[in-house]
């Protein structure tokens, strides 16, 4: 099963227990948008911050554990299974860092799977802060700095 099969499994089961419409962020949600192998490690996703800082955190943990998820970092409330990782942070958190308004966000349908997906432009700012970010500047400087340039060329 590929990495974006995973994602829409995991998006239709939040779709249904949560009413959650997930964002597919960082370098999967490049390659979905682009149609382009980006080599993701793993499965980034924004949800309402509710679900990983919140009162719901707990009911989420244990839904996903019990659909075969395991905690591997809870700091990243990041959870694995069948070899894929699978990291959750708050939507909300995009338009401080980034600009980005969650109501300009594209909402996407596959097979009745509601996710969302950003535009090439929004992607752009999101890698042009990132980079900034001290702990990406020294470990992932050289791989956000070809996607910025990847992205530029798509516009």
């Amino acid at each position: 099963m590929t990495k974006f099969n995973c994602f829409l499994q995991n998006a239709e089961m939040l779709n249904h227990k949560f009413n959650i419409i997930p964002l597919l962020y960082g370098s999967l949600g490049l390659e979905v948008l682009t149609n382009s192998s980006l080599n993701a490690d793993d499965i980034d996703i924004l949800i309402p911050q509710v679900f990983v800082t919140g009162d719901k955190w707990k009911e989420f943990k244990l839904f996903l554990e019990s659909h075969g998820y395991a905690l591997i970092d809870e700091h990243e409330h990041t959870f694995r299974k069948d070899s894929v990782d699978y990291s959750y942070a708050s939507v909300e958190g995009l338009k401080e860092f980034a600009g980005i308004d969650i109501c300009d966000i594209e909402i996407r349908n596959i097979s009745e799977t509601k996710f969302m997906l950003l535009s090439l432009e929004q992607y752009l700012n999101v890698y042009q802060k990132s980079s900034l970010d001290g702990y990406r500047m020294n470990v992932k400087e050289k791989q956000d700095n070809q996607k910025i340039e990847f992205i530029k060329k798509k516009l």
